[in-house]
């Protein structure tokens, strides 16, 4: 299953290998080298310090404002 290169260095899994590994988009995964020279992808463990899917930055601070602005105070202080 050979791929190119691409300028930036990326190359695309083959769908064989993306199914095999149950690589979905946004899944880490693990490059390394054999002692024989050839390059070995595994899907990323979570638990080995990898970069895990984080939760959303936005979703983490939804709902922690203690401020209960109403719409047109809001607006006043916003446009001075």
């Amino acid at each position: 299953m050979p791929t190119t290169l691409t300028v930036k260095g990326q190359v695309t899994i083959p769908k064989q290998v993306r199914d095999a590994l149950g690589l979905t988009p946004g899944t880490a995964v693990d490059f390394a080298i054999n002692r024989d020279g050839q390059v070995v992808l595994q899907k990323a463990e979570a638990s080995r310090g990898t970069a895990a899917r984080r939760a959303d930055r936005f979703e983490a601070a939804r709902g922690k404002a203690d401020v209960k602005w109403r719409t047109k105070d809001l607006m006043a202080l916003l446009r001075g």
